[in-house]
């Protein structure tokens, strides 16, 4: 069974356009296909961005951070002959 498909349009530059075309050229594939497999990179990415982010607040919520000061001690330190460890 096909899935229900919707079309989208978008104007974008003429060289972006330019490369989207040698891209599809180069790999014997359609303009549409180009796109479809950048569009789904592009929204599994920022899916992978808000799901790290929602992670991220939870730890600042439950309260597992680590001090500023002591990753800035640290990040400085490594350019010395004694790195301090890595803050915990």
């Amino acid at each position: 069974m096909t899935a229900a498909t919707k079309v989208l349009t978008v104007n974008v530059s003429l060289p972006l356009a330019d490369k989207v075309d040698q891209m599809a050229s180069r790999l014997e594939r359609s303009r549409g296909w180009i796109m479809k497999q950048a569009l789904s990179a592009w929204v599994a990415q920022e899916e992978e961005r808000d799901r790290l982010t929602q992670e991220a607040l939870s730890d600042v919520d439950a309260g597992r951070v680590i001090d500023h000061l002591a990753v800035q001690a640290w990040a400085d330190s490594l350019d010395t002959d004694q790195p301090l460890p890595l803050p915990r």
